[in-house]
Protein backbone atom coordinates (compact mmCIF):
# COMPACT_ATOMS: atom_id res chain seq x y z
CA UNK A 1 0.00 0.00 0.00
CA UNK A 2 2.60 2.47 -1.05
CA UNK A 3 2.35 5.43 -3.33
CA UNK A 4 2.06 9.16 -3.42
CA UNK A 5 -0.38 10.71 -0.95
CA UNK A 6 -3.48 12.05 -2.62
CA UNK A 7 -5.61 15.05 -1.78
CA UNK A 8 -9.02 14.20 -0.36
CA UNK A 9 -11.64 16.92 -0.74
CA UNK A 10 -14.31 16.49 1.93
CA UNK A 11 -17.42 18.58 1.29
CA UNK A 12 -19.42 18.26 4.49
CA UNK A 13 -21.48 20.84 6.39
CA UNK A 14 -21.82 18.85 9.63
CA UNK A 15 -18.74 19.61 11.77
CA UNK A 16 -19.13 16.39 13.80
CA UNK A 17 -19.19 14.23 10.67
CA UNK A 18 -16.20 16.10 9.23
CA UNK A 19 -14.28 15.53 12.47
CA UNK A 20 -14.96 11.77 12.35
CA UNK A 21 -13.60 11.60 8.80
CA UNK A 22 -10.59 13.76 9.69
CA UNK A 23 -9.68 11.78 12.80
CA UNK A 24 -10.05 8.46 11.04
CA UNK A 25 -7.73 9.51 8.23
CA UNK A 26 -5.20 10.83 10.76
CA UNK A 27 -5.18 7.59 12.76
CA UNK A 28 -5.05 5.30 9.74
CA UNK A 29 -1.71 4.53 8.16
CA UNK A 30 -2.76 6.11 4.88
CA UNK A 31 -0.97 9.42 4.37
CA UNK A 32 -3.21 11.90 2.58
CA UNK A 33 -4.02 15.57 2.71
CA UNK A 34 -7.63 16.22 3.74
CA UNK A 35 -9.20 19.51 2.70
CA UNK A 36 -12.55 20.18 4.35
CA UNK A 37 -15.05 22.58 2.81
CA UNK A 38 -18.50 23.14 4.28
CA UNK A 39 -20.71 24.16 1.36
CA UNK A 40 -21.25 23.40 -2.30
CA UNK A 41 -20.28 26.83 -3.60
CA UNK A 42 -16.97 26.67 -1.77
CA UNK A 43 -16.35 23.22 -3.29
CA UNK A 44 -16.97 24.52 -6.81
CA UNK A 45 -14.75 27.53 -6.17
CA UNK A 46 -12.00 25.18 -5.00
CA UNK A 47 -12.36 22.84 -7.98
CA UNK A 48 -12.42 25.71 -10.49
CA UNK A 49 -9.68 27.55 -8.57
CA UNK A 50 -11.68 30.73 -8.08
CA UNK A 51 -11.23 33.42 -5.46
CA UNK A 52 -9.29 32.28 -2.41
CA UNK A 53 -8.47 28.99 -4.18
CA UNK A 54 -6.77 30.53 -7.22
CA UNK A 55 -3.28 29.22 -6.44
CA UNK A 56 -2.92 25.67 -7.83
CA UNK A 57 -0.08 24.91 -5.40
CA UNK A 58 -2.21 25.83 -2.37
CA UNK A 59 -5.36 24.28 -3.91
CA UNK A 60 -4.23 21.07 -5.65
CA UNK A 61 -6.66 18.92 -7.60
CA UNK A 62 -8.17 16.27 -5.36
CA UNK A 63 -7.64 12.60 -6.04
CA UNK A 64 -11.10 11.92 -4.61
CA UNK A 65 -14.10 13.95 -3.46
CA UNK A 66 -16.20 12.86 -0.49
CA UNK A 67 -19.46 14.73 -1.05
CA UNK A 68 -22.49 15.20 1.17
CA UNK A 69 -25.80 15.71 -0.63
CA UNK A 70 -27.48 18.19 1.69
CA UNK A 71 -25.22 21.22 1.47
CA UNK A 72 -25.79 24.95 1.88
CA UNK A 73 -25.53 27.32 -1.10
CA UNK A 74 -25.16 24.64 -3.82
CA UNK A 75 -26.71 21.19 -3.38
CA UNK A 76 -24.40 18.17 -3.48
CA UNK A 77 -26.11 16.71 -6.55
CA UNK A 78 -25.43 19.93 -8.45
CA UNK A 79 -21.78 19.83 -7.37
CA UNK A 80 -21.58 16.21 -8.56
CA UNK A 81 -23.23 17.03 -11.87
CA UNK A 82 -20.86 19.97 -12.43
CA UNK A 83 -17.79 17.82 -11.68
CA UNK A 84 -18.84 15.04 -14.02
CA UNK A 85 -19.72 17.45 -16.87
CA UNK A 86 -16.35 19.25 -16.73
CA UNK A 87 -13.61 17.58 -18.82
CA UNK A 88 -10.87 18.75 -16.42
CA UNK A 89 -12.67 17.24 -13.42
CA UNK A 90 -14.75 14.33 -14.72
CA UNK A 91 -12.18 11.63 -13.90
CA UNK A 92 -12.00 12.56 -10.22
CA UNK A 93 -13.82 9.84 -8.25
CA UNK A 94 -16.75 11.25 -6.30
CA UNK A 95 -18.08 9.27 -3.36
CA UNK A 96 -21.42 10.41 -2.02
CA UNK A 97 -21.29 10.29 1.78
CA UNK A 98 -24.68 11.23 3.15
CA UNK A 99 -27.36 10.47 5.72
CA UNK A 100 -29.97 9.95 2.99
CA UNK A 101 -30.89 6.37 2.18
CA UNK A 102 -33.67 7.56 -0.13
CA UNK A 103 -33.88 5.46 -3.28
CA UNK A 104 -34.52 8.60 -5.33
CA UNK A 105 -31.30 10.19 -4.02
CA UNK A 106 -29.32 7.04 -4.82
CA UNK A 107 -30.76 6.92 -8.35
CA UNK A 108 -30.12 10.64 -8.96
CA UNK A 109 -26.53 10.35 -7.71
CA UNK A 110 -25.74 7.45 -10.03
CA UNK A 111 -27.49 9.20 -12.92
CA UNK A 112 -25.05 12.06 -12.32
CA UNK A 113 -22.17 9.53 -12.43
CA UNK A 114 -21.30 9.17 -8.75
CA UNK A 115 -18.57 6.57 -8.29
CA UNK A 116 -20.05 5.30 -5.04
CA UNK A 117 -22.94 6.06 -2.68
CA UNK A 118 -22.48 5.52 1.05
CA UNK A 119 -25.03 6.17 3.78
CA UNK A 120 -23.52 7.45 7.02
CA UNK A 121 -24.45 5.10 9.86
CA UNK A 122 -26.14 6.70 12.85
CA UNK A 123 -24.05 4.59 15.23
CA UNK A 124 -20.68 6.26 15.90
CA UNK A 125 -18.62 3.06 15.88
CA UNK A 126 -20.21 1.97 12.58
CA UNK A 127 -19.42 5.38 11.07
CA UNK A 128 -15.78 5.05 12.16
CA UNK A 129 -15.67 1.54 10.67
CA UNK A 130 -17.13 2.83 7.38
CA UNK A 131 -14.47 5.56 7.20
CA UNK A 132 -11.71 3.02 7.80
CA UNK A 133 -12.94 0.73 5.02
CA UNK A 134 -13.52 3.71 2.71
CA UNK A 135 -10.03 5.00 3.37
CA UNK A 136 -8.35 1.73 2.60
CA UNK A 137 -10.42 0.98 -0.47
CA UNK A 138 -10.28 4.37 -2.23
CA UNK A 139 -6.96 5.65 -0.94
CA UNK A 140 -4.79 2.55 -0.68
CA UNK A 141 -6.16 -0.33 -2.73
CA UNK A 142 -7.91 1.39 -5.62
CA UNK A 143 -5.76 1.96 -8.72
CA UNK A 144 -6.00 5.42 -10.27
CA UNK A 145 -4.70 6.64 -13.58
CA UNK A 146 -2.11 9.43 -13.60
CA UNK A 147 -4.24 12.40 -14.61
Amino acid sequence: MQGEPIVVLLVEDDPAHAEIVKRNFETSRIANRLIHLSDGQEALDYLYRRGAFGDPVASPRPGIVLLDLRLPKVDGLQVLKTIKEEPLLENIPVVILTTSASESDVVKAYECHANSYLVKPVDFSKFVELMEVLGYYWLAWNQRPNI
